[in-house]
């Protein structure tokens, strides 16, 4: 029997003993306080090509953002390099390390952190965040135990400033269609079981009423899309099967504890090869959409109003669901925490706190200026920056900054104000919750009455379409809001020494197999195979190693 792992850090986490810090500035000491004489700092950046919001005479150095922070702060940013979003990013860094040539500071992934710390490049950040951190940020640190920092501390010391992520977008949910529901005379699936015989009612029982025999039951990925979520990828997956993995204890693509307290790799647990044998038969029983994994677009049967149950994450409000009802403006797509598992639990696997760090050259005369800048970014970017057009990935070193229950506790503020227990200006004063002002500005515009009536019929779609996307997104995608479900997390979401060689095959080899075996061209025992052979080809080492990373 597998326990389960969920890490907690002890919350309010701060640093003690000595640092490796050489200066820090005593003539602007408060979080928010300016630099007399300008404080230059040179960094490296990505750049979205795609991104045409800078108006003419702005660059990636020289904008609203880097003016923003010279006139509060006085500190004056130059770009040493930059690269394209992605690979060519990350080959400048790479790049950066091997000639022992960091910029002051940047922006880094998990990989590149470990490298920088195993050389010796970066400074020791721990006084600069004790000292220099304003309230805020380390109150978003404390929402998450600690967690994100621990993920940046080296033998009790912080080498880098990390940025932290929404929870919700790694709670993926059932999404189904109620009118279906209420057409055919049925309850809101609740087990697996229900969630059976929901889908053969809408596969076998014309629940769209057009007399032909041409509705899916449940929607499964698209060709080269993912049957679920994994530690280095586990947030944002649609039309996977997570929920369904969840509920039979099966978490692939974790590591997660034996009962011996182990670190073991979930895709190879005997609870996984249950849970194949269940998606296997809900495909051969055709409850699962036929061209799973065929099809070019897995929303085209969403938005065409074929398909009735789907999994994902909490703004499927923003895609596909507002063609779906442009197309069928009755058609009443909500959300909902299931299935349950066998003790009437609803578990999700939990993305990493963070994915990316400021991290700061070994060296560099001010370390708390990039404290500085991300306080800066985190008190103004709901307030100031939510107005302008340009887009926020300008903003010199920035770093997602992000209250970690931002969904979960607007859509309960979003209740109080529509019952009437309180009013917006109840919620005044919470920079953390960077668009809960605006979202209560605009909830009424979209919400009709009953307030307590989610339904389509209770909404008003032809209002602002991003108000109502991201108001229905919230009200009806954050069903668990109040926070009653078991969070699983990953000992490591992070890439080991030998998963960097051999990862890329191991991970082909498990998709291959899963996907075949659900779709009965494998056997099921196939999966004892993939066992071996995923052991004998690096599982065994990396295995040994995340085992190592957690000593």
């Amino acid at each position: 029997m597998i326990t389960i792992c969920i890490v907690f850090i002890l919350s309010g986490c701060r640093f003690s003993g000595q640092t490796d810090d050489r200066s820090l500035s005593e003539e602007a000491k408060g979080p928010f306080s300016k630099y007399e004489l300008t404080v230059p700092i040179r960094i490296g950046t990505s750049v979205d090509p795609a991104d045409n919001s800078l108006p003419a005479g702005d660059t990636p150095g020289d904008n609203m953002y880097s003016r923003y922070v010279k006139d509060q702060l006085n500190i004056e940013t130059n770009v040493l390099w930059f690269g394209l979003d992605g690979k060519d990013y990350d080959q400048k860094v790479s790049l950066s390390i091997a000639s022992n040539s960091l910029p002051d500071a940047l922006t880094v992934n998990d990989t590149q952190l470990r490298e920088m710390v195993k050389a010796g490049m970066l400074q020791d950040l721990t006084r600069a965040y004790n000292d220099y951190a304003s309230p805020l940020m380390k109150g978003l640190n404390d929402k998450v135990e600690g967690r994100a920092l621990q993920t940046a501390t080296f033998d009790g010391k912080l080498y880098g400033i990390p940025g932290i992520n929404v929870q919700a977008d790694g709670v993926h949910t059932m999404w189904i269609r109620k009118d279906w529901l209420d057409r055919l005379g049925l309850e809101v699936p609740k087990t697996l079981d229900d969630l059976e015989k929901v889908a053969k009612a809408f596969v076998e029982q014309d629940p769209d009423g057009n007399g032909k025999d041409d509705t899916i039951g449940i929607s499964g990925p698209q060709s080269g899309g993912r049957l679920y979520g994994t530690c280095l990828s586990p947030t944002n997956n649609t039309f996977g099967f997570d929920p369904i993995l969840s509920s039979l204890h099966a978490f692939p693509g974790y590591w997660i504890q034996d009962a011996n307290g182990q670190p073991i790799y979930g895709s190879i647990q005997p609870e996984m090869k249950t849970a194949l044998g269940k998606l296997r038969e809900l495909y051969a029983k055709g409850l699962i959409d036929p061209e799973m994994s065929v099809r070019k677009d897995a929303a085209e049967p969403v938005i065409s109003g074929r398909s009735g149950i789907f999994f994902g994450p909490w703004w499927m409000g923003y895609w596909p669901l507002p063609d779906a009802i442009r197309k069928n403006p009755k058609a009443n797509w909500q959300s909902y925490a299931v299935p349950l598992d066998a003790n009437g639990r609803f578990n999700a696997h939990m993305p990493s706190t963070t994915h990316s760090w400021v991290v700061v050259r070994k060296g560099y005369e001010h370390p708390e200026v990039p404290v500085k800048m991300l306080n800066l970014l985190v008190r103004d970017e709901g307030p100031v920056f939510y107005s302008w057009t340009i887009s926020a990935g300008n903003y010199p070193l920035r770093v997602v900054q992000a209250a970690v229950d931002e969904e979960e506790f607007t859509a309960q503020a979003l209740r109080d104000v529509l019952m009437g227990t309180k009013q917006p200006v109840d919620y005044n004063n919470l920079p953390e919750y960077k668009l809960l002002k605006s979202d209560l500005e605009n909830i009424k515009k979209v919400k009709l009455e009953p307030y307590d009536k989610l339904d389509i019929d209770a909404w008003n779609t032809l209002a602002d379409l991003g108000a109502w996307s991201r108001l229905y997104s919230l009200m009806v995608g954050v069903p668990y809001y109040k926070g009653d479900y078991d969070k699983v997390y990953s000992l490591t979401y992070s890439q080991t020494k030998t998963m960097e060689s051999r990862w890329a095959n191991l991970k082909k080899l498990e998709d291959e197999t899963f996907l075949k075996i659900i779709m009965g061209v494998a056997a099921l025992d196939d999966f004892d195979k993939f066992v071996a052979d995923w052991k004998k080809q690096g599982g065994d080492q990396i295995t040994q190693e995340v085992m190592a990373t957690l000593r």
